[in-house]
Formats: structure tokens, C-alpha cells, sequence
């Protein structure tokens, strides 16, 4: 018997007219007798680490499962996440140290950094290099992008935002090192054109989206090469792939003429961003999936919600601008639009690990080689207190983490041993991240 060791790249992508789109892990990728271990799907080649920021912390009281072992009856805003509690670490009692003296400029920035700010009005910034940039430092290097950086809001204000705080701390949730912030892009056609766009600036890209009906519409006959070459059951993860894609292009689509409808002046401004924040943050999250599917990146982070928003949340029943109801005085009418809007935004959070927990990736689901951390760098936002936050990690066991658990730590705990815990997970080389004690042994299998 002859075994053939041929198979195509990993890094193989279907082209077209100036574009390339990446593809998932099929079988075709993976030598004949070959072990696991040594493929593109092996977990420890292919781990994902992901990271969504929330604004202006919680209500705690709502937030915090009554169980202190488990997750059998969730709180009453991580309900929506109860059909993947077996994927879910609940974290109680963090604190960020170096987040003080409290403000919404440290939440934002200590929350992946663990450092303290320096505190300048001026370009002369410093703060320290997040956990996504390191992780991306050695897992990110093998793919297209080492890290993606998205947000949801497609306005930064600049200067002077909190209490003698630059913006630039704000603004930014991920920073390669202490003086270069990572700036994150809101609008998902530019984060679409990122992953499978012909590149250019925004004004060329803007151009091409004009000219270019379909980005698959261009990469057809590239398809039917490839659906050659491979078996019955890739060409049925191409299928399944690409009409995910085809799905993301399409939202993009209307919510960019459902703008043209509004004759905006200028194309500098931009074009195809769904009105519905709902709809928005989804899209940013399927763009995600897509990215780590197809190992276009392993790193991402995603800045939901921006300290001190003013954004009202109309389709939940909550008017209130969000800031502003975080300033809550212990009001019960007010503390309950809050966990209101904090279920809504842990709903968004369930969307992505459900989705994470339905796409195929090599033998299992993508959710078995990623961990995601959601989270804020604020506790509760009435004090602007950086202690007992609101922190999940979702991800594969797989990776070693224990599933359906509720971590209580008996005296505040440092976010940095979370972080670290997850790195070290991930195969990241390091002992120690930023003011970091240890490892969070109760996480762990």
C-alpha cells in the first residue's frame, strides 16, 4: 500500500481580481499519516486568544453566580449564557492595582495591561504592553495578521478625557509596548477589506468596494479549482465557510446602501455600519469567528463598549445614557436599567461563544483550541472602584480549563493571574505578567 504525503498549505487562499480569501482547516491540509500533533490542526499550533472589554463595570449583585462551586443557576445577567456553561469560568474577587486612583481613562487602559498610566493631558504617554500583544508576539506570528483590534464606536475624541488623563488611554485597549497604542477600527467593512481585502488606504479601499460587487464573486473559478482537489467533506467545509462569509458581506452590503439611501456628501466618512448596535457588535463578532477560522489572525480584542459612552439602549427598553446610569447612588430603579444593559451586553458575549461552539475546526469546534476573556476593568462604576470585577473565560477543555465553574477567591486576587493563567494555557513562554502572583490553579483541569 502507497501512502501519499502531498496536502495543500494551510495558507492557501482562493483568488481573484486583486483579493485573496483564507481558508478553514480541511482535511486536505493535513498529510496522509500524519499524527495530530504534527498538523495545522494540532491545538497547541492553533490556539486562539480573544479579548472583549465592557465599560463602567456592573452590578455585581446581579452579575455574581449564588453558587460558589458552580454555574447550574446563573446570576441573573449571565442567563443568556447558560447553555454553554460547561465552556465558562466565572471569576469573583479581581482586582487591577495600578488602575487607581480610579477613573474611566484606567479601566480602559489597566484592563489588558496591569499597568498604571502615566498621567499626562500630552503626547508623552506610557503605560505597558497588553496580554493580547504578547500573546500575538508568539502565536500571532505564523498568520496574516498577528492581531486584529476592533471597537464599536466610530468617533475617539482627542486631548484631555479623564481627571488630567490623556484620550489616547481611552481610546485604545491594546498597546504593543508602553508608548505605542493600538488603535481600533469600528467599521466593519474596513475590518472586512483587513481580512480579505486587497489592501490600500481607506480612500483606495473605499474605491474598490464601488467598483467590486462580491468579494466571493471574484474568486469563483479559484473555487472550483480547489473543490477539484479535495474530498467530499472539505468541499462541504468550503460551502459551509464561504456562505458564512458570503452572509457577513451581504449585512455589510445593505447596511453600506441603507447609507448611500442617506446621500452622504463625501465618501470620507464612514460608509456601512448597521444602525442597530446589535446588529454592529454581531457583525464585528462574526468577522471575529471568521478570522480565527480560517487562521487569518489568533489574537483579537474587541473594545464593546467605550468608557463613559453616552449610548442609550432603546431596543432593550433602557433611554438612559449608559454613563450617566452607571452613576447609579445605590438607586434600585436605576440599578436595575443597569443590569438591564449589562444582560444585554453578556447576551452579545453568548452570541460569540455560541458561535464559537458551532464552527467546525479540525476534528472538534473552533471553541476547543480558543479562550476568550470578557470582561471590565471596573467593579462598581457608582466609586469608579477597580475590585470585584466582572470577569468570564470561555473556552475549550481542551486547553486545560475546567467547564460549568465558579472561581471565588477567598482575598482579592490580581486580574494579572487570570491573564497570566491564560497565556501560560496558550503556550506563551512567560512566568510573570505585570503585578501578577501566580497562576489561577482553580481554573485549571
Amino acid at each position: 500500500m502507497f501512502i501519499t504525503k502531498k496536502s495543500i498549505s494551510r495558507r492557501t487562499l482562493l483568488k481573484g481580481m486583486g483579493v485573496g480569501v483564507a481558508l478553514p482547516l480541511l482535511d486536505a491540509m493535513i498529510p496522509a499519516a500524519t499524527a495530530l500533533e504534527l498538523t495545522p490542526a494540532a491545538p497547541a499550533l492553533n490556539t486562539r486568544l480573544g479579548y472583549i472589554f465592557v465599560a463602567m463595570g456592573a452590578d455585581m449583585s446581579r452579575f455574581t453566580p449564588k453558587s460558589k462551586s458552580n454555574l447550574d443557576i446563573m446570576s441573573p445577567i449571565l442567563e443568556s449564557l447558560a447553555a454553554h456553561k460547561d465552556h465558562l469560568n466565572v471569576i469573583t474577587n479581581t482586582f487591577i492595582e495600578n488602575a487607581y486612583p480610579g477613573s474611566h481613562a484606567t479601566s480602559n487602559s489597566a484592563f489588558l495591561s496591569c499597568a498604571r498610566a502615566k498621567l499626562t493631558e500630552s503626547t508623552d504617554y506610557y503605560l505597558g504592553t497588553t496580554v493580547d500583544q504578547l500573546a500575538a508576539q508568539q502565536i500571532g506570528q505564523q498568520t496574516q495578521l498577528p492581531s486584529i483590534e476592533m471597537g464599536m464606536d466610530l468617533l475617539e475624541t482627542v486631548g484631555q478625557c479623564d481627571n488630567g488623563y490623556a484620550c489616547v488611554y481611552q481610546n485604545n485597549l491594546s498597546w504593543s509596548s508602553p508608548t505605542t497604542p493600538l488603535p481600533s477600527e469600528a467599521h466593519p467593512r474596513l475590518v472586512f477589506e483587513r481580512l480579505f481585502g486587497a489592501g490600500g488606504d481607506i480612500a483606495a479601499r473605499q474605491k474598490a468596494l464601488n467598483s467590486r460587487n462580491s468579494l466571493l464573486d471574484s474568486v469563483m473559478s479559484s473555487t472550483h479549482s480547489l473543490n477539484n482537489q479535495v474530498g467530499s467533506q472539505d468541499k462541504l467545509r468550503i460551502d459551509e465557510y464561504l456562505t458564512s462569509v458570503r452572509e457577513v458581506e451581504r449585512r455589510i452590503q445593505l447596511a453600506y446602501q441603507g447609507v448611500e439611501k442617506n446621500h452622504l456628501p463625501t465618501l470620507n466618512k464612514p460608509m456601512g455600519v448597521p444602525k442597530s448596535y446589535s446588529d454592529h457588535a454581531k457583525l464585528m463578532l462574526d468577522l471575529q469567528v471568521l478570522a480565527m477560522q480560517a487562521d487569518i489572525t489568533r489574537v483579537s480584542t474587541l473594545q464593546l463598549v467605550r468608557e463613559a459612552s453616552t449610548r442609550t439602549y432603546p431596543e432593550i427598553g433602557v433611554a438612559d445614557s449608559h454613563h450617566p446610569l452607571s452613576h447609579h447612588g445605590n438607586d434600585p430603579t436605576k440599578l436595575a436599567r443597569m443590569a438591564k444593559v449589562n444582560a444585554y451586553h453578556a447576551s452579545l458575549f453568548a452570541y460569540l461563544v455560541d458561535k464559537l461552539a458551532n464552527t467546525p475546526d479540525g476534528e472538534g469546534k473552533l471553541i476547543d483550541n480558543t479562550m476568550y476573556l470578557y470582561g471590565s476593568g471596573m467593579g462598581d462604576p457608582n466609586l469608579h472602584d477597580h475590585h470585584d470585577l466582572p470577569i468570564i473565560v470561555a473556552g475549550g477543555q481542551k486547553l486545560g480549563f475546567k467547564g460549568n465553574n465558579h472561581v471565588v477567591f477567598n482575598q482579592a486576587t490580581p486580574l494579572a493571574n487570570v491573564h497570566l493563567t491564560m497565556l501560560k494555557n496558550a503556550g506563551i513562554d512567560i512566568d510573570k505578567f505585570a503585578d501578577s502572583t501566580g497562576l489561577v490553579s482553580e481554573m485549571l483541569v
